[in-house]
C-alpha cells in the first residue's frame, strides 16, 4: 500500500439533511468528514447538501461517480424513519455491495455508543470505480465510522484503481 504515502484520491461528501439543504441549519458534520478525509490523505472536492429524497441523493451520487471521484461519503438518512432514504437511493447506484464494511461500521459504531450507527441501514459498495459509503448522521457516528474506514478504504481504492495488479 505504497499509495498511502501519496494522496489516496479524490473524495466528495454528501450531507443528507433537509434543513441543511434549505439553509435553515448549519452543517456540523460536513466539515468534520472533510477534515478526517484530508487527514487520511484525500483531496476533498467539496460538500454537497441534499434533501432526504431518493431522486436528489441518487443525483448527487451519480454526479460524483461520473465526475470520477474515488470515494463518496454520505452522512445522514440511514435510520429507520420514513424520511431516512439514503440506503434506498444508494442501492440504485451501486454495482456491487461490500456488506462487510457496512457491518463493520454498524458494529464499531454500536460498540462506541453511537446508537444511530448501530441501527443504521447504511450501505457500502462500488459504483464504477468509486467507493460509496453511507454513514449515520451524528458526529460520533462520523468520527467512529471514519476511524473504521481508515484501514479499509485505502485497500479498496487500490484494488479499484488496479494498482494492486503491478
Amino acid at each position: 500500500m505504497e499509495r498511502s504515502a501519496q494522496r489516496l484520491g479524490r473524495a466528495l461528501v454528501v450531507i443528507v439533511d433537509d434543513r441543511v439543504a434549505h439553509g435553515e441549519h448549519e452543517d456540523s458534520t460536513g466539515p468534520l468528514v472533510t477534515e478526517l478525509l484530508e487527514e487520511a490523505g484525500f483531496i476533498v472536492d467539496g460538500t454537497v447538501a441534499v434533501e432526504g429524497e431518493v431522486v436528489g441523493i441518487r443525483a448527487a451520487l451519480n454526479t460524483a461517480v461520473i465526475g470520477g471521484v474515488d470515494l463518496v461519503v454520505t452522512v445522514g438518512g440511514t435510520g429507520v424513519s420514513p424520511r431516512d432514504v439514503t440506503p434506498d437511493a444508494t442501492q440504485g447506484v451501486l454495482d456491487r455491495p461490500i456488506s462487510g464494511i457496512a457491518e463493520a461500521l454498524r458494529a464499531s459504531g454500536l460498540a462506541a455508543g453511537a446508537v444511530d450507527a448501530g441501527i443504521s441501514r447504511g450501505l457500502v459498495g462500488v459504483s464504477g470505480s468509486t467507493l460509496v459509503v453511507n454513514l449515520a448522521g451524528s458526529r460520533s457516528a462520523v468520527r467512529d465510522g471514519m476511524a473504521t474506514l481508515s484501514a479499509l478504504v485505502p485497500y479498496v481504492i487500490e484494488q479499484l484503481s488496479g494498482l494492486d495488479e503491478a
